[in-house]
């Protein structure tokens, strides 16, 4: 299988952006004197893990493909390090952080070091999993450094809520960027990876080392893209879906006919949707995609509206 690109080499010279480089990215030295001047310590909390190599946002960037008319949102922007960037390549920026120190600071650092740029961003302070609307145009791509602790909530809440997202490029924890990217019948295939599919096509988009951070976090980084398609099936809801992938790995041992009793509401009835959507009942979740789990909550679906009828 094709190994993900390295992103770890700080070394490296790249390019400048599409936009020909009219911000000013920050190195390791803007970042600590940022944050010193803020009074701002990294917190574990908020999963705060700053990028101080330019050149590694120059990759983020170029392998996010932004269009100069897209308009990205990104959550947990911090000290501005990838917000710069993004502002080279697309046409507008909605930044959405939720430390009311960075919040505050970050128009200031845009307009310093970005001056042509600064009309085309716009701050929302705010939590991003009570996220219910963003100003101006719809947002057409997200790329951000998500918090690693609620990495998979936000990247789902956002899907859900902005259904104008075609394209999505996060970087999170590796192990997570592995979960994500996971194939039916993987080590580490489970929810997250099934529910993402219900939203995009998803693929590993790189690695990052730790040295391009500050603090440097204990645990390696990855990419993760998506790509925005149309879910497997129009008859059956997002929410009738996820239930049925939340029962199907809540007991990852057990057969897809026992495990999905309780859904179901009895390993009988749980038998006879699984074999209505052509799925073994003898199979575990983890060998399942998202189209069989879709079939599944549809077979329910179908059942119930013919015993409702008669």
């Amino acid at each position: 299988m094709r190994q993900p690109a390295q992103l770890n080499d700080p070394a490296e010279n790249e390019p400048a952006g599409p936009s020909g480089g009219r911000s000013s990215l920050l190195g390791p030295a803007d970042v600590r004197r940022l944050a010193t001047e803020l009074g701002v310590r990294p917190t574990k909390q908020l999963g705060q893990n700053f990028v101080i190599d330019p050149n590694t946002i120059r990759r983020i960037v170029a392998a996010a493909r932004l269009s100069p008319d897209d308009v990205v949102v990104e959550v947990g922007p911090g000290l501005g390090s990838l917000t710069l960037g993004l502002l080279d390549a697309a046409r507008r920026v909605v930044a959405v952080e939720l430390d009311a120190k960075l919040a505050a600071a970050l128009p200031g650092t845009i307009a310093e070091r970005a001056p042509e740029l600064a009309a085309n961003f716009e701050l929302v302070h705010a939590d991003a999993l009570r996220l219910k609307e963003l100003p101006g145009p719809p947002p057409t791509a997200l790329v951000a450094n998500l918090p690693y602790n609620v990495a998979v909530p936000v990247l789902l809440t956002m899907l859900e809520r902005f259904p104008s997202l075609r394209r999505v490029l996060i970087m999170v924890q590796a192990e997570v960027a592995d979960r994500l990217a996971a194939e039916p019948g993987g080590r580490v295939y489970g929810v997250p990876s099934v529910k993402a599919r219900w939203y995009a096509e998803v693929r590993r988009a790189g690695s990052i080392g730790r040295n391009v951070f500050w603090p440097a976090p204990h645990v390696e980084s990855g990419l993760v893209a998506l790509d925005r398609r149309e879910p497997p099936r129009a008859d059956v809801s997002r929410a009738e879906v996820f239930a049925v992938v939340d029962a199907a790995f809540a007991q990852r041992r057990k057969t897809l006919r026992a495990a999905l009793g309780g859904w179901a509401g009895s390993p009988v009835r749980a038998e006879q949707f699984l074999r209505a959507a052509g799925v073994d009942p003898g199979a575990r979740g983890e060998s399942l995609g998202v189209t069989e789990y879709a079939a599944i909550a549809a077979a329910r679906a179908a059942e119930e509206s013919k015993e409702s009828a008669s």
